[in-house]
């Protein structure tokens, strides 16, 4: 799975190994994945650490390959490696679109074509994207992000599409407000006016987050693909 340095990232990792998955665990800060690996580690799983840029095609290619050559099969993928930076449209820079891109959508691209070509011989797995209720709904001053989040939405559907005929599903998880450290940054009374449009009342966790991951990753959904789930204590309603 990719962001597996922590918040929702590090919360799926751990489910899923609980859950008896073994996990290979993306991310780009050493330190941070070092942290995950041994929350894994403790639940008695197996586990493997790639300290990577999320974006280059042949590092991809060589961690997916790495992992088949150790474990021999991969059942799932999780895309949940994701970057914000957000301004207006008129100030936004051309990096500031491309990374976005390259990290939230280029990413999910590159690991399910690469796990794919495994699962379709395998004729059996699960790819689970984490998108955002943003790319369904929009929001001022995330172009970039909302474009790369309604992108893995219309990707997954197509994958799903695609790859059924082979008994590979895939759905995505469009996460709310989720209480982590890339959300601590957003200003508090903006904080407030979306805890105040919650029914529920309450910021999400990474481990609810992590609980449909599981869900949608193993045998209990696998009359489900291509399908969108909203996770955000009702905030959006389709």
């Amino acid at each position: 799975m990719t962001g597996a340095s922590g918040g929702i990232g590090q919360a799926v990792a751990v489910a899923l190994a609980k859950a008896g998955a073994d996990v290979a665990l993306c991310g780009q800060n050493k330190d941070r994945l070092a942290a995950t690996a041994e929350l894994v580690a403790s639940t008695g799983r197996r586990n493997v650490s790639y300290a990577m840029n999320i974006g280059q095609a042949d590092a991809i290619q060589q961690t997916v390959d790495d992992v088949f050559k150790q474990w021999g099969r991969i059942d799932i993928m999780v895309n949940n490696a994701g970057i914000t930076r957000d301004g207006l449209l008129i100030r936004m820079s051309e990096q500031d679109w491309d990374e976005v891109m390259n990290v939230n959508l280029k990413s999910v691209f590159l690991f399910s074509k690469a796990v794919a070509r495994i699962m379709m011989k395998q004729r059996a797995g699960s790819i689970v994207n984490i998108a955002s209720i943003i790319g369904l709904i929009g929001n001022p001053g995330q172009c970039n992000y909302s474009a790369s989040k309604g992108g893995i939405i219309a990707f997954t559907k197509s994958v799903a599409r695609e790859l059924a005929s082979r008994n590979i599903r895939a759905n995505a998880i469009a996460p709310g407000f989720i209480a982590t450290k890339m959300t601590e940054n957003i200003p508090a009374d903006l904080q407030k006016k979306m805890l105040d449009s919650i029914p529920l009342g309450r910021y999400g966790t990474p481990e609810d987050v992590a609980d449909l991951a599981v869900f949608l990753a193993g045998d209990r959904s696998a009359y489900i693909t291509g399908q969108v789930i909203s996770i955000c204590g009702g905030m959006v309603m389709q």
